[in-house]
């Protein structure tokens, strides 16, 4: 066994000068590798978001990272007022919007949205059979006591 050890501890004595360097090579490979999939182009879109920002005017028509639709009525420092429709304004931080849209997007939505509002609102049966200002619907109480007695029979 005595000649295992002397072999062990000779081996370790020989470390190669360079190898310092050559240890970091990779690490430092895989920080340029990041810098130019994930931190420059970020870096980028920032940047253009932040332009997009900067040249909003009263009248362009925007997205916000809400999902809102409209288009700016007063633009302040770091506010604006956005009309969603028809006498509904929201002031939202300049940062919400997520992109400017081209002109006439925002007449062709409200003009789809206000169709399907009027057929959807026509009807008004959304909240049959469901609870209302606190009280249950004859519905209501049928299925929870159809509900209580299938319960009974699956035991």
């Amino acid at each position: 066994m005595d000649f295992l050890i002397d072999t062990a501890s000779a081996q370790a004595g020989g470390a190669p000068a360079g190898g310092g360097l050559m240890s970091f090579l990779p690490l430092i490979l895989l920080f340029v590798v990041f810098y130019f999939i994930l931190i420059r182009p970020q870096m980028k879109r920032a940047k253009e978001h932040r332009k997009m920002v900067a040249e909003l005017a009263v009248g362009d028509e925007v997205l916000t990272n809400g999902g809102l639709l409209g288009v700016v009525r007063q633009v302040g420092d770091t506010f604006l007022d956005v009309e969603l429709g028809a006498a509904m304004t929201v002031k939202l931080h300049k940062h919400q919007v997520a992109s400017v849209l081209p002109k006439g997007t925002w007449k062709a939505a409200s003009k789809q949205s206000g169709a399907t509002g009027k057929q959807s609102g026509a009807k008004g049966g959304k909240n049959k059979g469901r609870q209302t200002g606190g009280k249950s619907t004859d519905n209501d109480a049928a299925n929870s006591t159809d509900n209580s007695a299938s319960d009974d029979d699956s035991r």
